[in-house]
């Protein structure tokens, strides 16, 4: 017998955080679940949650490598705690989801004061700062490759490989062929920075387009999102070059373009390599150097090892090295085909299922939460919420 539940999601309030956050949120709703979020102000304006959940913001405090902010972050984080605390007494949620992010801290922290299950949800290939902190208390840990770093070996049972959920447009995109290109055929190109463009893409791709051979330049459509700050100087490049773009700051139809696109150069977030692998589109990526802990650098692996695509580290990043490897993959017999069927394989399209599947395990019924409680009180770590609290004051 099935009991319709209660779940808080907490995420911080990037792309890169919500988009996971409100594709489980809409799939739960599927199941005859309520759910609430748990963000900040930047979140909150982030379009995509249920039409019947709620959205609530809490302090996100912040404890840096700077003593001087430290009283100030922790002050953030227990006010925060005290708000989701009031919260999960009246909602009665029968899991917390954590998907990173310093608004998930004190969701978390306020869960485990309550006896309430947990779960987090690592979007990159390193393990985030604030799921690291939640890694020793937590039910569960779920991932979206199959090797994280920054793991510690004693937390490995707890890990459930589910992938990265995305929008249901870009899972459509799988039942979908790779778009025939032909000898003298268009070749799409799309070009995106992520959430927020990215001004090394600007200066570097129209230059690395006008490289290319005559035979191939003269076949480029290209679809490339910009800063609005860049907007105008990309769109001269390309009129100088005679090249056809279509330029945007923001790109509501990314699925569509995604689908019919040849190739994709971009950065390597989570997101984009998870919509990537699931519609199976070959791509050369640029890692943004000044992620946290490099995580972009390390996302890219799995799909550079298995010949989806090609990384070019930013310093080296420059038009010549972009027209070469733009030229390996363009002009080898069914080379982009080939990739784009690598890139397929490691898609993980179930993602969002899975993970749901995973949360309902972990979750409790109203009826059977005093018996769970217990079970999950048991299967904590020893000392596991002490050592929580002890890393949120370090």
């Amino acid at each position: 017998m099935s009991f319709s539940k209660h779940f808080v999601l907490a995420a911080g309030g990037t792309g890169g955080h919500m988009i996971p956050a409100y594709a489980l949120a809409k799939e739960l709703v599927l199941r005859g679940h309520r759910v609430a979020l748990i963000t900040d102000e930047r979140g909150e304006k982030i379009p995509g949650m249920v039409d019947d959940g709620q959205v609530h913001v809490l302090p996100a405090g912040r404890i840096t490598k700077d003593p001087r902010g430290w009283l100030r972050g922790a002050r953030a984080i227990l006010k925060g705690r005290s708000m989701a605390l009031q919260l999960y007494r009246t909602f009665e949620p029968s899991a917390v989801v954590g998907f990173g992010g310093y608004p998930a801290f004190p969701a978390l922290l306020a869960a485990n004061r309550l006896d309430i299950p947990t779960i987090i949800h690592e979007q990159n290939a390193v393990l985030g700062r604030v799921n690291r902190l939640a890694a020793r208390s937590v039910n569960a840990i779920a991932t979206s490759y199959p090797d994280i770093l920054r793991l510690k070996p004693k937390h490995e049972k707890k890990v459930h490989l589910v992938g990265n959920p995305v929008r249901e447009e870009v899972i459509a995109l799988r039942e979908e062929p790779y778009p025939p290109l032909t000898e003298d055929g268009i070749f799409r190109v799309l070009v995106t920075g992520g959430s927020q463009g990215a001004t090394i893409l600007s200066e570097v791709v129209p230059d690395a387009m006008a490289m290319l051979p005559v035979h191939l330049r003269r076949r480029l459509q290209v679809t490339q999102q910009c800063r609005e700050a860049d907007i105008e100087k990309v769109r001269e490049k390309y009129a100088e070059h005679d090249i056809p773009a279509e330029l945007a700051t923001y790109l509501p139809d990314l699925p569509q373009r995604l689908g019919w696109a040849h190739l994709v150069i971009s950065r390597a977030g989570a997101s984009t390599i998870a919509e990537l692998t699931t519609a199976g589109r070959p791509a050369i990526l640029v890692p943004l150097p000044i992620a946290t802990d490099d995580h972009q650098s390390y996302n890219v692996k799995e799909m550079v090892a298995a010949g989806g695509a090609r990384a070019i580290a930013q310093p080296q990043f420059t038009a010549k090295e972009l027209a070469k490897q733009m030229q390996k993959m363009a002009l080898g017999p069914g080379a982009l085909e080939n990739a784009a069927r690598f890139a397929r394989k490691c898609g993980r399209p179930d993602a969002v299922n899975d993970l749901a599947d995973l949360v309902e395990s972990i979750g409790t019924s109203p009826l059977t939460k005093p018996l769970k409680v217990k079970e999950d009180t048991k299967a904590l770590a020893p000392g596991g919420r002490e050592a929580l609290a002890q890393d949120s004051a370090a």
